[in-house]
């Protein structure tokens, strides 16, 4: 385990945004052991196996104490995402507890936080954020639609476990999240799910999208936000080559459909995305579940 000091812990935006709600953003970790294919932050900085980079950040507890208790003395209050770059729950979080200690931290000076995983291991540190969700102090703009200050997101590209396995091979099982989730929701927290990024003609096929909004919906997720994907340069650990690598290796029919659809641009071409979009609302109409953690003013 790679051990790192880093100048600063928490990042600040301008303004907070409307979809993850966060004015902040902190990492424990830098890099990620879960290797999902897809990742946006892959490239040449962490390598085809991102776990070998995996480091903690030794000073976090000290910094995230001192930038706090400013913030906290000026009455500067807002929505903390953990993590915005990595994982806050993965595998080594079970010795580390890095992630724990900064919740401690940030119960201490009652800011509302917002976590966002793929991992199971959020239920350990129910008892921290089951004080937390009570004394946070909301900011005044979230104040009306939001009663709790605490938020918990589960990520998934899928729920199939053998595309689970290609494309987010070191992640907690799609299942666990499931029921993950369900153990969260059935003790009362604003919990949803994050549906990004959905993989072209694999997860996003109309059957699959069905089966995860009921997987969705049995388990009482109060929100589904979805996103298309994006895949990035053409380096050897980019995840635009890793992706390609993946769908050639197991998927070869759809590779000249990949080929065409980021043939001259990163993101998605407009038909697609546009059909995407056009069919994640209308599921989200048909089981009733909102599109957003809360609802835009």
């Amino acid at each position: 385990m790679n051990q790192i000091q880093v100048k600063t812990i928490l990042n600040k935006k301008k303004y907070a945004d409307s979809w993850f709600l966060d004015r902040f953003t902190l990492n424990p970790y830098s890099s990620c052991s879960f290797n999902c294919l897809y990742c946006y932050i892959r490239g040449s900085k962490y390598g085809t196996n991102m776990e070998r980079k995996l480091a903690v950040k030794t000073n976090a507890p000290e910094l995230l104490e001192k930038q706090l208790k400013r913030l906290a003395q000026k009455n500067d209050y807002g929505f903390i995402v953990l993590a915005s770059a990595t994982d806050p729950y993965l595998s080594v979080e079970k010795e580390e507890k890095m992630t724990r200690r900064l919740i401690e931290i940030i119960l201490k000076y009652r800011f509302p936080l917002h976590i966002i995983t793929k991992s199971d291991l959020v239920l350990r540190d129910l008892d921290l954020l089951e004080e937390l969700r009570k004394e946070a102090i909301i900011p005044p703009d979230l104040s009306n639609r939001l009663k709790e200050g605490v938020v918990i997101t589960f990520s998934f590209s899928t729920i199939d476990e053998k595309i689970a396995r290609i494309f987010e091979p070191g992640a907690p099982k799609p299942q666990a999240r499931l029921d993950a989730l369900k153990h969260i929701r059935s003790h009362g927290f604003h919990s949803g799910i994050s549906m990004m990024p959905m993989i072209p003609y694999i997860s996003d096929r109309g059957e699959h999208l069905e089966e995860m909004f009921q997987a969705f919906k049995e388990n009482d997720a109060q929100y589904v936000m979805p996103a298309d994907i994006s895949l990035f340069d053409n380096g050897a650990s980019s995840n635009k080559t890793l992706m390609f690598r993946a769908v050639k290796k197991h998927y070869p029919e759809l590779l000249p459909k990949y080929e065409k659809l980021f043939a001259t641009q990163n993101h998605l071409p407009d038909y697609y995305r546009k059909a995407f979009y056009e069919k994640m609302s209308e599921l989200s109409q048909k089981y009733q579940i909102p599109n957003r953690i809360i609802a835009v003013e």
